[in-house]
């Protein structure tokens, strides 16, 4: 648990996928690719997202409120955290509580993968003129 995380970033290489492409989410993911980075993106029953997240490098939650966050990533029959890699990283984008945060990013360490807790701000014509500011808390080395 003392690693740092040090995968470099970049469209040819981080692998990304995106569950919740609501009003805001679906906005986000596309200024994604517009950026040039690849996606696999999912929407609906969380346990049918495990292929996304073990071939995901970085999977990103925009979903409705801290319950949906708490069985998306935390479920342990469903939840993301139990489908990823070593090393990735997901990042929930859904205003949360600070305690599912830290509860979160102790269950990712557990199974040697990150988390940053990253709620956003602007609304959904925020996110589609890209003009979002994003409050991103974790590990300094992975934000």
């Amino acid at each position: 648990m003392g690693t740092l995380y040090a995968n470099p970033i970049s469209p040819s290489q981080t692998r990304i996928g995106w569950i919740g492409i609501g009003v805001m989410g679906a906005a986000m993911a596309s200024r994604l690719l517009s950026a040039g980075y690849s996606l696999t993106i999912y929407a609906g029953n969380p346990s049918k997202a495990h292929p996304l997240q073990s071939q995901s490098d970085v999977v990103f939650t925009m979903v409705g409120h801290p319950p949906d966050v708490r069985s998306n990533i935390l479920d342990p029959e469903t939840g993301l955290l139990w489908g990823l890699r070593p090393n990735s990283v997901s990042v929930d984008m859904t205003s949360s509580h600070p305690a599912l945060a830290r509860e979160i990013f102790n269950a990712a360490r557990s199974k040697d993968c990150w988390t940053v807790d990253a709620p956003v701000s602007g609304g959904d014509i925020g996110a589609r003129e890209g003009k979002r500011a994003i409050l991103a808390g974790g590990d300094a080395s992975v934000v």
